[in-house]
């Protein structure tokens, strides 16, 4: 087997990474230079690797500065509808090579580096993951920067730069341990602090009524810091903006305090204030109701609206003096997008700005601020919904309760007129949900004082529309819409799979980079052996990266020979590793019987290799045991003998950004296995399929639409469909049923239950049975029947290679529509009322 070829290897081959041109290596290997010894280095006589990718990342930085300021000047200039992405979650991953890739430096610095005889390699691994989201929400927000960028759209995405992100996972004997992410702490040289644009943030206090109208008083005050962060576009000059707030205590300390002594106590308080944004809450699809959490939630929101609102009063760069003064043209000039309900606060806070300190009066301020709003749904899980107890409000946000109440009060006369009589849909539709305590339903918050609503896959937002929010459906169905979910062609083929981008571009031209749809002119080419084998080969010179990788790393060694079978997923029930598992197990059942008995079975199965990762929610019981469970069967099955290497489990502990371009690329299965009508879209699905693996799943999420797009008999579909979920719901799901009928499934949950992959602990499992057995919302047995026999189908179409081939190329071609490009396209046509465009495309470097 030869070796693989290095990054910095095919870089050297590659043409599409031409689409630039080389760009001035002298400059930048000065540039490098001089960061190197008067920026970094200084007195010291050693560079350390880290000063050398230190060096590199402000050499690329100097290159976005320009673009950046000439950006923001052009949008003071032209003054065009700015849109802002609050979100509490932005996992951007690592920023050098995707900055030198959409500045098109890659060629250039790649030279400068090698002449300079290092390693770009080394130094790109150097960069920590900006790792602030738990999964699929967060990443998604990073896409859709990207895109905004790249679309010329004026955007700015706004966050929380926590100082730990998605605790740093170890695995120790099976189990998950959870390590803090210090990601800052070497500094972050692609981030600029703006402490001249600081604001104070208001928290507890009371509400007082005055003759001038409501004032919120005696309140505590935190700072916000900006620090932004440059997002370029994808080589059209355009840098647009994500600011991030880091929280800190005000400096007048309590001088009384001090005059008796407890002077450091008063500085030790502080630390309190800073809290807000030191960690990152790790909790996917898992609402946990915390002071902290919502103090968070206010904190981003609060600080947004107040750097929102001066800009739109502003008009010149830079300038802070208010030109504007009336609000009638607000939502004009200004979309705000809330990521889910964690920005749900926008609403309340955007209403107290105006009524309080703006002094509209309230149906105008709700009519400004509605029109300004618009909410995307991400769950249908109820244990994933935002439910804040009334008392803690009433004590962190009095004013914002009283809001609250008004707003749900004007709701329910109106849904009463509407429906007289009818107290059950008022109690259903109440933005306060009785109980005890009483709780403010966030969701409902944000469908009511949205202009538009949506869900991020078509199934999903059917699934809203009937059910989570039926009746607000049927009273303003315009509100609501479909926005399928996508993924930047950018980071997710071009950086993390250049050899496939290569001939992607050397069949039909690089312009598929920015319209994606273009990858269906390879089609043309589907009969054509020599394309055929090309996409194969580049296909298994990953596959070998990965197990030289997975060599180095977990000393494992796996047959790049084999199907590369992956699910790299949040661990969570509804996602349903538990049925991966099941099938390894039935898998290497089957392998025990056919090694016994190869003379009459040859070479019935390929060899598998399963690779299965991500974290579990350090709180969430279920999801560790089921991180011990895999590792268990990892750990029997690869030390025996019988099997060999027939197959291999092998559990990726700290599954993040970085990993997953080194994962996704060398996959051959994409494991996309939720029960039907629980994934709202997922993403991951989308990166698969357009780095060439195909997807064994159910019909949810956005599944539904690859298979469309790719054609049905082009992935491996199995399972229950939603109506099926809906019907068994009426019925009952008897988990036992299926254990007495099925002699597989039964012999597996036997292993499990009785200690095979536990010999030292017989018992280890009993609470995994006990859910399967009494207990799953998520139905694992009832689709066990169909996911073996797909799985079935997966082996048989793997021995015929060729065929194999022309299914993915068939994949690939049929993932044109899940690009963000595509999907922020339709946000700024359908709820932002803007027109992507390439405002800045004219404007050529030499000229910034």
């Amino acid at each position: 087997m030869s070796s693989p070829l290095s990054d910095h290897e095919k870089r050297k081959q590659i043409s599409v990474r031409g689409i630039a041109g080389l760009g001035n290596v002298v400059e930048i290997k000065k540039s490098f230079n001089r960061h190197l010894h008067f920026t970094l280095v200084k007195d010291r006589n050693v560079a350390t690797p880290r000063d050398y990718y230190f060096a590199l990342a402000h050499t690329v930085r100097d290159h976005l500065v320009g673009r950046w300021i000439r950006t923001q000047q052009y949008y003071y200039e032209k003054d065009p509808k700015r849109i802002h992405y609050l979100s509490l979650e932005f996992y951007m991953g690592r920023t050098l090579q995707n900055t030198m890739i959409n500045l098109g430096l890659q060629n250039a610095c790649d030279e400068a580096i090698y002449q300079l005889g290092l390693d770009i390699e080394e130094l790109e691994e150097i960069e920590e993951d900006a790792g602030l989201g738990n999964g699929g929400l967060g990443r998604l927000a990073a896409c859709f920067l990207d895109s905004m960028a790249s679309l010329g759209l004026a955007a700015y995405g706004y966050g929380i730069r926590y100082e730990f992100g998605i605790f740093n996972q170890k695995i120790s004997d099976g189990w998950q341990v959870e390590e803090a992410d210090d990601w800052l702490r070497y500094g972050n040289p692609w981030e600029k602090a703006r402490p001249e644009y600081m604001l104070p943030v208001h928290f507890y206090g009371r509400v007082e009524q005055t003759a001038e109208g409501v004032k919120w008083v005696d309140t505590q005050v935190v700072l916000a810091m900006p620090y932004d962060t440059p997002v370029p576009g994808f080589k059209n000059n355009t840098v647009n903006t994500m600011r991030l707030w880091s929280a800190k205590a005000p400096i007048d300390f309590n001088l009384q305090e001090f005059n008796v002594g407890d002077y450091i106590e008063a500085v030790l308080d502080r630390n309190l204030a800073e809290n807000i944004s030191r960690v990152l809450y790790p909790n996917d699809n898992f609402f946990e109701g915390k002071e902290l959490r919502l103090k968070q939630e206010y904190f981003v929101v609060a600080a947004t609206l107040q750097d929102i609102i001066r800009r739109f009063k502003s008009s010149k760069f830079g300038c802070r003096d208010p030109v504007r003064t009336s609000f009638e043209t607000f939502s004009e000039k200004v979309a705000i997008q809330l990521n889910d309900t964690h920005p749900a606060l926008a609403i309340p806070e955007l209403m107290r700005i105006l009524v309080d300190l703006e002094k509209l009066d309230w149906d105008k301020a709700w009519e400004v601020t509605r029109q300004t709003c618009a909410y995307t749904n991400h769950t249908v899980l109820p244990e994933a919904l935002e439910r804040w107890p009334i008392n803690l409000f009433e004590k962190l946000l009095p004013r914002h309760l009283q809001i609250i109440y008004e707003i749900n009060h004007l709701h329910l006369q109106r849904i009463a007129a509407m429906f007289p009589g009818d107290n059950d849909r008022l109690r259903r539709m109440s933005l306060i949900e009785e109980g005890d305590p009483k709780r403010i339903n966030m969701a409902h918050l944000c469908v009511v004082g949205s202009h538009a609503v949506n869900g991020v896959a078509r199934i999903h937002s059917e699934i809203v529309k009937n059910t989570v929010f039926k009746d607000f459906y049927e009273v303003e169905p315009e509100k609501f819409q479909n926005k399928t979910n996508g993924i930047t062609p950018r980071r997710w083929l071009l950086l993390c799979n250049p050899g496939l981008a290569d001939l992607i571009a050397k069949k039909i031209g690089d312009d598929f980079l920015t319209d994606l749809f273009q990858l269906r002119k390879l089609l043309d080419f589907i009969d054509e052996d020599a394309f055929i084998c090309d996409i194969a080969n580049v296909k298994q010179e990953n596959k070998q990266k990965f197990a030289a990788y997975l060599e180095k790393e977990y000393e494992v060694k796996i047959n790049p020979e084999s199907i590369f079978d992956i699910h790299v997923k949040r661990i969570h029930e509804y996602k349903r590793q538990l049925l991966n598992v099941l099938h390894i197990i039935t898998f290497y059942n089957h392998e025990l019987v056919i090694q016994r008995y190869i003379f009459f079975f040859p070479h019935q199965y390929p060899t598998v290799d399963a690779v299965l990762s991500t974290q579990a929610a350090p709180g969430y019981h279920m999801a560790k045991m089921i991180i011990k469970l895999i590792t268990a069967v990892g750990q029997v099955i690869n030390n025996d003998p019988v099997v060999g290497d027939r197959l291999k489990v092998i559990y990726l502990e700290n599954y993040r950004v970085s990993l997953a371009e080194k994962v996704i690329p060398a996959a051959d299965l994409s494991e996309q296995i939720s029960t039907a009508g629980t994934e709202a879209s997922g993403t991951g699905n989308m990166k698969f399929m357009l780095n060439g693996a195909l997807t064994i799943g159910t019909m949810d999420g956005a599944n539904v639409e690859m298979a469309e797009e790719a054609g049905e008999e082009n992935l491996f579909i199995f399972g229950m469909r939603v109506e099926d979920v809906d019907a068994m719901d009426k019925t009952g799901y008897n988990a036992r049923e299926y254990y007495e009928r099925l002699s597989e499934l039964r012999q597996v949950i036997d292993q499990i239950q009785t200690g095979y992959f536990s010999p030292k602990e017989h018992e280890l499992f009993k609470d995994v049975v006990n859910m399967l057995m009494n207990h799953d919302r998520f139905k694992v047995f009832a689709d066990y029947e169909a996911y073996i026999t797909c799985q079935d189908r997966v082996n048989e179409l793997y021995k015929n290679p060729k065929e194999w081939t022309r299914t993915v190329i068939r994949n690939i071609a049929g993932s044109g529509k899940f690009s963000s490009d595509r999907t922020i396209s339709e946000y700024a046509r359908d709820i932002w009322g803007v027109e992507p465009s390439d405002p800045l495309l004219t404007i050529t470097p030499a000229s910034l």
